[in-house]
């Protein structure tokens, strides 16, 4: 399969600079350190190379990358099924069902992508070997490492006795290299640019609150934002709930995300945020990055993180490949500014009108059939276009989940479909099709 395929399925003809020398480099280099924003499209600049080096005919593991959260390993293997390579990847992760992922490795793939935890759990219980590993790529390590998974990491390092190629990836540069990977001195590949409001993609702004408490302030900034994507981070889980559950009783309908929720309500919350049934998201800095969710018009910080570093990931949520954004910083006039912040940015006004903006005009379907069942977008926009009556205009976003399927259908349309396929079968079988709770 040629490169110019895979990026056509894509839509694009070429790679970024930083693709560019990505696939160069990890084809030749041992050992790489990539640096390069969200948003960047890294992934698919460490996924190319490695393509390469697979041997379709051998029946073993032979690629191993560790992610940090469930949510960046399943994007990483999205982007790896839409290259269309035709080659095998498994993803492996807590709270995902044990028994099902040693099935799928006992007709091992050539990709495995999965968390430090349930790695190194498969590989202590012998669940796929690894004597075929040669390329290890640990994407987001810093986070991987913050968030407590070195012994886990080092244990699986020590078990890959054949090794001839490790990347490491980062959004970040100020992070030291972890001690199991001993006296590795990697080739960096940097291509970190610090955003500021003088490149005239992301715009920063302050907005001061009258009380400590600013929860009015952020009603305020919203109805002055009015309808569009927007991520309000937070400093805590608690605070997730408790600041999106004020602004729904206030009438701005959003939800919450953060890493103590169970997986399908995390799944379930990012799928509608995706196809915009929610518009604005409160959340923990687990948002901040190597998640896949679309490119946000507004950034809002409501808490400010203690790191410099976490400032810049949140804020490369938006204002990505020169598209224009907007970052919000929430102050009570006696709030302590941290010290990353040497000069505040412009102060912004917000207007006296305070409507609440209107909710979105979509809503998320579930369907109880998935990639195991064959299922696929153009079925689901047949089936329901066909037996359900809509138009091209009233479907949006769908997304395909191994087991069950998910499909944005327009609020004024969906009862009416509901009711014309509630005795319909897709491709021959009854699905289970209601509104996503």
């Amino acid at each position: 399969m040629e490169i110019k395929d895979i990026l056509g399925n894509f839509g694009i003809t070429a790679l970024n600079k930083m693709q560019e020398v990505a696939l160069v480099s990890i084809k030749k280099e041992d050992n790489i350190f990539l640096l390069a924003p969200t948003g960047s499209g890294k992934t698919l600049g460490f996924l190319l190379p490695i393509f390469e080096q697979i041997d379709p005919s051998l029946p073993q593991v032979q690629v191993l990358i560790i992610s940090p959260t469930r949510e960046l390993a399943l994007q990483i293997e999205s982007v790896w099924k839409k290259m269309g390579t035709g080659i095998k990847v498994n993803t492996c992760y807590g709270g995902h069902d044990m028994a099902i992922e040693v099935r799928n490795l006992s007709n091992p793939p050539a990709l495995l992508i999965g968390t430090p935890g349930r790695l190194a759990e498969h590989i202590d219980k012998r669940n796929f070997s690894t004597d075929h590993i040669k390329t290890l790529i640990l994407d987001e390590f810093d986070k991987s490492l913050a968030m407590g998974f070195e012994e886990d990491m080092g244990y699986i390092v020590r078990q890959l006795k054949n090794l001839e190629k490790q990347v490491m990836v980062s959004a970040t540069t100020k992070v030291k290299m972890p001690a199991f990977m001993g006296s590795l001195q990697p080739k960096v590949l940097n291509f970190t640019v610090e955003k500021t409001g003088e490149e005239g993609t992301l715009e920063l702004k302050t907005v001061f609150s009258e009380s400590k408490d600013k929860i009015n302030t952020l009603y305020d900034l919203i109805c002055d934002i009015g309808a569009e994507s927007s991520l309000i981070f937070v400093n805590h889980r608690e605070a997730a709930e408790r600041t999106s559950q004020v602004l729904n009783e206030m009438g701005v309908v959003t939800s919450f995300f953060h890493g103590g929720m169970e997986q399908p309500d995390r799944e379930r919350t990012l799928i509608n945020f995706r196809n915009n049934s929610v518009q604005f998201l409160v959340a923990s800095d687990l948002a901040a990055r190597g998640l896949d969710i679309p490119e946000v018009k507004h950034v809002i910080h409501y808490h400010l993180p203690l790191k410099k570093e976490d400032f810049q990931h949140r804020n490369g949520r938006t204002a990505r490949q020169n598209a224009e954004g907007t970052a919000y910083i929430i102050l009570h006039k006696n709030e302590p500014i941290p010290a990353y912040i040497t000069q505040l940015p412009e102060t912004l006004t917000l207007k006296l009108d305070k409507k609440a903006p209107n909710p979105s005009i979509w809503t998320t379907v579930y369907i109880s059939g998935g990639k195991k069942e064959k299922l696929n977008k153009i079925d689901i926009v047949g089936f329901l276009s066909k037996k359900g009556g809509l138009e091209k205009g009233d479907l949006g976003m769908i997304e395909v989940k191994d087991f069950m399927s998910f499909a944005a259908i327009k609020k004024d349309k969906v009862n009416e479909m509901l009711n014309l396929i509630k005795d319909e079968k897709m491709k021959g079988k009854k699905y289970k099709i209601e509104v996503a709770k």
